[in-house]
């Protein structure tokens, strides 16, 4: 059985259905990255998966648990995690202060009500203080620190930035937060969307090459992206999708020197 699938997905915004029957699936650990012109779907199936977005048809199961529909809540704390392409940090907090955030969804009570993937920038940092004082059965500071600890080893440029907001800091490090602060969790499959929109080209080998070393510390990774070479070349295994439909599967290195996929998506 998949680690995770979702089988003959139907989904839209809507009237607007956008997935006509896309199927995935993905094993425990593997890298697969999901590729396609704009419109295809990618962003709404990863967004439907995550609960976001609620399935017209079709099955999602995570970790052996059918999931479809289910609330995003639910499925952070089961170790399903999403970061999306835009509004993915929280700027006028810091570093220190993004991570805290993402460590409100440790457990249930620690959401505090407001859905952690709807939250308006703008959110104060007494959300985080509410939360360690209405559940202090959450996480305590020295566990907090030791999870800060390990993310910062895969970002070590995050280290000396803690204290700074995140605002201050260049594209490529204000992914490398929000790719921090959603490990914070300690998820075991992440949905990435679109992770190198509008960054320079050598911020965008600095993304790649930290998602490739997250995805090395044992967490499944599900990569939406229109950089479809450098993400092929990365992946385990890919999907092309066309209007809402599967229209190539295989290996990721595979992919990348077929002939019609070249022509057709990769540009030659």
């Amino acid at each position: 059985m998949a680690f995770l699938e979702a089988v003959d997905v139907y989904s839209g915004y809507g009237e607007t259905e956008i997935l006509h029957g896309v199927s995935i699936h993905l094993d425990a650990g593997e890298f697969v990255t999901i590729i396609g012109p704009n419109g295809a779907g990618k962003s709404t199936l990863v967004k439907t998966i995550i609960g976001l977005l609620k399935p017209r048809g079709g099955r999602i199961a995570f970790a052996g648990t059918d999931i479809t529909g289910r609330n995003p809540e639910d499925l952070v704390t089961r170790g399903l995690a999403y970061i999306p392409q835009m509004d993915n940090t929280f700027p006028s907090l810091t570093v220190r202060e993004n991570l805290e955030m993402g460590a409100i969804t440790r457990r249930p009570g620690w959401i505090v009500n407001v859905n952690p993937f709807l939250m308006p920038l703008q959110v104060a940092r007494g959300v985080a203080k509410r939360a360690r004082k209405e559940h202090p059965g959450g996480w305590g500071k020295g566990a907090f620190a030791e999870r800060v600890d390990a993310v910062c080893d895969i970002f070590p440029n995050l280290r000396r930035k803690l204290d700074q907001k995140v605002a201050n800091l260049s594209g490529g490090e204000q992914q490398m937060v929000a790719l921090a602060k959603t490990l914070i969790l300690e998820p075991q499959c992440l949905l990435i969307d679109e992770p190198s929109a509008g960054l320079a080209p050598k911020l965008v080998s600095l993304v790649f090459d930290r998602i490739k070393e997250v995805n090395a510390h044992g967490v499944a990774i599900v990569l939406v992206e229109q950089n479809a070479k450098r993400a092929l070349a990365l992946a385990d295994r890919g999907y092309v999708l066309e209007a809402g439909r599967n229209r190539y599967e295989g290996a990721g290195s595979a992919l990348l020197t077929d002939p019609d996929v070249g022509r057709l998506y990769l540009g030659g």
